[in-house]
């Protein structure tokens, strides 16, 4: 909805990037290939994480969804199989990988993955590179990958997310002071705070700033931010 509402272009899309396969993440992308199957006819790549017990891998996780006898959305076979319309690509990134691997570069843009700590699902943080601005997506992590800070190393905006308060117990998730202890080894042009969940957030906020010093944006949604 949000896609539409930005007046984005499915045509335009360089790759689709998936972060993990909680539900949250990922349940909308039947909904954007379906508001744009009719607009292209060309091979889109598309991003997403190895698999383990808790979850597939994307090229799996693909074929469950879109493979033409079985798939759970066969009405959208023609983007899996052989026919008129777009096709993906599926590009899976080894989350157990040290360093980061490279899922696109062409035409001016590059994207690397690198797997970050969310519990027992795979996930993936992305670092877009395109027009001299480099954005770091760093979706859904609990702060504990010594090596990520280094992969956001200096991004024109780090998009982290806010979703646990302070003083809360999930291991999964950042707490907010650890939050701003990544974003200030990353030492971003510009912080913003996503996937805010219900809790205090300016006592969050007021965590997070006593780790980081930088500039700071808290997210919404259809929020345009300067890069520069």
């Amino acid at each position: 909805m949000r896609f539409g509402q930005a007046q984005a272009k499915f045509s335009d899309l360089s790759m689709i990037l998936v972060s993990h396969l909680h539900p949250d993440h990922s349940s909308d992308l039947p909904g954007v290939l379906w508001s744009g199957r009719n607009t292209r006819n060309d091979t889109l790549p598309i991003a997403g994480p190895s698999g383990n017990d808790a979850a597939p891998a994307l090229n799996d996780f693909l074929t469950r969804l879109f493979d033409p006898k079985s798939g759970s959305w066969e009405v959208l076979s023609s983007v899996v199989a052989p026919g008129p319309g777009v096709k993906l690509d599926p590009r899976v990134v080894d989350v157990t990988r040290q360093e980061p691997t490279t899922v696109y570069d062409r035409d001016g843009v590059k994207v690397s993955a690198m797997g970050i700590p969310h519990g027992n699902l795979p996930t993936v943080a992305y670092r877009v590179e395109t027009q001299g601005v480099t954005v770091v997506l760093s979706s859904d992590q609990n702060g504990t990958n010594p090596r990520f800070p280094d992969f956001a190393k200096g991004a024109d905006i780090l998009l982290m997310h806010l979703a646990i308060g302070v003083n809360a117990n999930n291991p999964n998730q950042a707490l907010p002071a650890v939050v701003g202890s990544v974003a200030q080894s990353a030492n971003p042009k510009r912080l913003v705070l996503s996937h805010i969940g219900n809790f205090d957030l300016d006592a969050a906020v007021t965590d997070v700033k006593k780790n980081y010093s930088g500039p700071l944006t808290i997210g919404a949604d259809l929020q345009c931010t300067q890069a520069k």
